[in-house]
């Protein structure tokens, strides 16, 4: 197995995020992305460090997989939930540590910078493969169901 290395995502990362997101959408929810959309969500981020970071995995100096992290601040435990989102790993990579590097970088820093009370993430209902990656790794399913309502922006 090639070293996997994982890096911050920079402004240059912004259109293979976008790729990596819109290939996740179709794969997991048959959803179709609008690139454009998704690269101007990426590069929002990127500039607004804030809201969040992506993390980009690397096997032989090239894009692998990624995730994002974002902040929910909990009054009930006065600190951030790191929210793991927009997980991807290519085909092609997959059964190889990819996101298992990923997972425990988040992990590392989530660990070194304090107030993170815990990681969360959501997952397709029928991924079953993914929530058996995440349960390796000690997540658990909670009690929560995630509801939404989707506006216009």
């Amino acid at each position: 197995m090639n070293t996997v290395t994982i890096r911050d995502a920079g402004r240059g990362d912004a259109a293979t995020l976008a790729g990596f997101n819109v290939a996740m959408a179709l794969e997991t929810e048959d959803k179709r992305l609008h690139p454009q959309t998704v690269e101007r969500g990426v590069a929002a981020l990127l500039e607004a460090p804030e809201k969040g970071f992506y993390l980009v995995a690397e096997v032989d100096g090239r894009a692998a997989g990624c995730l994002m992290v974002t902040f929910e601040w909990s009054d009930w435990r006065a600190g951030d939930f790191w929210w793991i989102q927009s997980v991807f790993v290519q085909p092609g990579q997959r059964g190889r540590g990819v996101f298992r590097a990923l997972y425990r970088e988040v992990r590392r820093r989530a660990d070194c910078r304090g107030g993170v009370c815990g990681l969360r993430l959501y997952v397709e209902e029928r991924n079953k493969n993914a929530q058996q990656s995440y349960r390796r790794l000690g997540m658990r399913r909670t009690g929560y169901l995630v509801m939404e309502q989707e506006l216009a922006n």
